[in-house]
């Protein structure tokens, strides 16, 4: 026996099989969740076909090939969701060579290979039944023997729950909304999903050409789903894809959670963060934001690279690499690493940072490089460099350094200054703003102030080093349409996983906590309410500068609180019998032992250590609970408005008839052609053309001459940042748009067929336009819109 603790001086592992089942909470949710989607039009044949295929042939054997090669986890629920991400990843994988081969279908050699090959070799048979896998600490070294455990019945009920509201908010602002008032970028998504149902390497498929720089391989996902099951691509986008990448994402970081909090409540209370924890607004129009986890529809490539990087994470955090790149966790590490390339290359770079920090931590406290995190670093650069080139065709996609560039944007909305006047803001109070919006951060993740010496650790370098990273890049960073800010989203709940776990080692009784958060909640609640006379700058700083004040004036009174003292004796239980622990251990520090007040047990056949906390820790936790107090009005408030019936009507994105003559189109016409249309704005009343148009594209699964170019290379690298709106930057190619735009406005025999000479053109898409029928025959009509073929 030995007091020297592990690296997680806090870790308790492992939770006890007796804490009940955690399968009934999953049932339930799941269960509701096919009457949600039945009670929203979705066909109980298109249910069983996507639970069948996500579950068989992508769930399963992600799930065997994640045992095989990471070890398996803790708990079947980390495994599934682990597996999970593993399947998509090996799934889009599989699925760009068969797409690009002209059998899509054979991306079913994949599951089919897997599966059989764990049901016939002996050696891979035990991980069908899952398996206890070595326990390790946060720094990697392994602690334990073979343990497994059941996530604890408290534990799935609360995450079923955080399910269920995604559910719920999902049905209420997507699932039941027609298609036709969805939101805005939808019809861009199903676009895509169209495109790389047809064609791999795809283009942009609302301008014939134009490469395609963005985040696809979901789409990927989504087109292979639908020509395995059949189901409609609309269906996936506008209902099921998204929900299963949500529901494993909460457990994944649950997961990470309990992996570095130690226990259970660590990981609940992470997810807690990550997804309701929010930043303090008390300006209307002041959004210091700190990003959501609810752009899970309207972002689906977020999603998706969301979940594929929590095992990611989950790797590190845990050690499980392998010796050698021979190792299976390398394996693991690869596969998740390359299919984050095409699915949300933003990780990658915040990655990349979080392991040369740990690098250079592991320097100064070792005096040597580790050379697995320099392989991590290698293999994130390499994939980095692929997904530029090869992706993004070393596009930018008008992402720009800028700094405060954000803050340009909030000072446009509280001062009522436009583009391009912005570009003119001094930067003085662009820096104060920052600072404010950096306040605002530290409420929601203060609790990183008290990780203490475990910053040194290198999971905590790890998730440390990738927000600040994120952080870093939200402010020095411009974009045309704030995608800089995904950055932060990205790393929202790793800080959140590292701000939990600097409270959860700090055992304090819970009344002192939760009062000074519900103080912080009404001081927050009344600074709200301050009106001070003065400029804009004043007035939307005050409040803020109100809650810093009340911050350290209640930081300088708990510091006043006296020295150390001794901590009451702590019970431990272990197989039903309880023990009282010694209040007094021996430590080495310093290069000398010493006796130093500690709180130690036996737990799981573990010894278990840690420091009784000081007053000025109790002070710590006290300060940490006071300012995420000053996050939970607007937390509370955004929580309950996204369950809230909207008041309003949408905008008629998709005009009536517009799915049946674009369905229509689709059935006869082939993959490769060409179709021309002169529907390139949508119907708002701004300056210009508000040209995020793409549902000609989306419906019909074809490629268009001309349709909307707003998210094209093109517009968005000849946007000028705060000058004028990436909105109104005209189309890039004046002479094909003018020829497009002719053949409609003024049909002739010769405009038709410069159209079908120069560009390829088959078909005409458009509304009501009888002179085009001269030069063209008409193949389909009905009350809004015609179809007609050249030829």
């Amino acid at each position: 026996m030995t007091l020297a603790p592990p690296a997680n001086a806090f870790a308790r592992l492992p939770a006890s099989h007796r804490r009940g089942r955690g399968g009934l909470p999953a049932v339930i949710v799941g269960a509701g969740a096919v009457v949600v989607f039945l009670w929203c039009g979705v066909s109980a044949r298109d249910l069983a076909a996507f639970t069948a295929y996500i579950g068989i042939e992508v769930a399963l054997p992600g799930t065997l090939l994640w045992r095989a090669l990471a070890g398996g986890g803790r708990s079947r629920a980390e495994d599934v969701a682990a597996g999970l991400a593993f399947g998509y990843a090996l799934e889009v994988l599989a699925y760009l060579p068969a797409r690009a081969l002209g059998a899509p279908l054979l991306v079913l050699v994949m599951p089919a290979g897997v599966l059989g090959a764990f049901a016939f070799v002996p050696g891979l048979r035990r991980h069908w039944r899952g398996g206890p896998a070595a326990v390790r600490s946060a720094g990697g070294h392994a602690i334990g023997g073979a343990v497994a455990e059941r996530m604890p019945a408290w534990c799935a009920w609360a995450l079923a729950a955080v399910v269920a509201y995604l559910i719920a908010w999902s049905a209420l602002h997507l699932y039941r909304v027609p298609i036709s008032r969805s939101y805005v970028d939808m019809p861009y998504h199903l676009a895509l999903v169209g495109e790389v149902r047809h064609h791999v390497p795809p283009t942009l498929p609302s301008v014939l050409g134009e490469p395609l720089s963005y985040h696809w391989f979901v789409h990927a996902e989504m087109a292979a789903t639908s020509w395995v099951t059949g189901i409609e691509p609309v269906t996936l986008v506008y209902r099921l894809s998204t929900l299963p990448m949500m529901a494993a994402m909460v457990v994944l970081v649950a997961v990470v959670g309990r992996q570095l909090g130690g226990r259970w409540g660590a990981g609940v209370a992470a997810v807690g963060v990550t997804y309701f924890l929010l930043s303090p607004a008390l300006r209307e129009g002041a959004d210091f934001t700190s990003r959501s986890m609810f752009t899970a529809w309207a972002s689906p490539t977020q999603t998706f690279g969301a979940l594929l990087f929590a095992p990611v994470v989950l790797l590190l955090t845990r050690g499980r690499l392998g010796r050698g790149w021979l190792g299976r966790g390398w394996v693991a590490l690869v596969v998740l690493l390359v299919a984050l390339t095409g699915a949300k290359a933003t990780f990658l770079p915040l990655l990349l940072a979080g392991a040369v920090v740990v690098v250079a931590v592991r320097w100064v406290v070792e005096r040597r490089l580790r050379a697995d995190w320099v392989c991590v670093a290698g293999v994130a650069l390499v994939c980095l460099v692929i997904a530029q080139v090869v992706v993004f065709g070393r596009g930018s996609q008008g992402t720009v350094v800028a700094p405060f560039a954000a803050m340009r944007v909030l000072w446009g909305a509280v001062a009522g200054v436009g583009e391009p006047g912005l570009a003119a803001v001094p930067v003085a109070p662009l820096a104060v703003l920052t600072c404010v919006h950096l306040f605002c951060l530290a409420c929601v993740w203060g609790g990183v102030a008290g990780l203490g010496r475990r910053v040194l650790e290198p999971s905590m370098s790890l998730l440390l080093g990738m927000g600040a990273a994120g952080v870093g890049a939200a402010v020095l960073l411009g974009h045309p349409a704030s995608s800089q800010l995904y950055f932060l989203e990205s790393v929202r709940p790793y800080l959140s996983v590292a701000a939990v776990c600097g409270v959860a080692g700090r055992r304090v009784p819970w009344r002192s906590p939760v009062a000074m958060a519900g103080a912080g909640a009404v001081i927050a609640l009344l600074a709200a309410r301050v009106e001070v006379p003065g400029g804009v700058l004043v007035r939307v700083v005050t409040p803020y500068a109100l809650l810093g004040a009340s911050a350290v004036a209640a930081l300088l009174l708990w510091r006043r609180a006296g020295r150390t003292t001794r901590a009451a004796p702590v019970r431990w239980r272990r197989a039903g019998r309880t023990a009282r622990a010694a209040p007094v251990g021996w430590r080495r520090a310093g290069g000398t032992t010493r006796a130093v007040p500690v709180r130690w047990g036996r737990a799981g056949g573990v010894v278990q250590a840690g420091p009784v906390v000081s007053r000025r820790g109790r002070a710590g936790v006290a300060v940490v609970a006071m300012v995420a107090g000053f996050a939970v009005p607007a937390s509370v408030r955004e929580a309950a408005l996204r369950v809230a019936p909207e008041h309003g009507g949408r905008l008629v994105e998709i005009p009536p008839g517009a799915v049946r003559a674009a369905r229509w189109l689709r059935g006869h016409s082939a993959p490769g052609d060409v179709v021309a249309t002169d529907l390139h704005c949508r119907p708002v009343q701004v300056p210009g053309c508000d040209s995020r148009h793409y549902w000609v594209a989306g419906l019909t699964e074809r490629r268009v001459l001309v349709e909307g170019w707003a998210y094209a290379e093109s517009t968005l690298s000849r946007a000028e940042l705060f000058v004028s709106p990436y909105l109104r930057v005209p189309f890039a190619d004046q002479a094909r748009l003018a020829a497009n735009d002719a053949t409609f406005r003024a049909p002739s025999a010769r405009n038709v067929q410069h159209l079908s000479q120069k560009y390829g053109v088959k078909w005409l898409f458009t509304g009501i336009n009888p002179e085009l029928g001269k030069f063209a025959r008409l193949q389909f009509r009905n009350s809004h819109f015609s179809v007609y073929r050249i030829g």
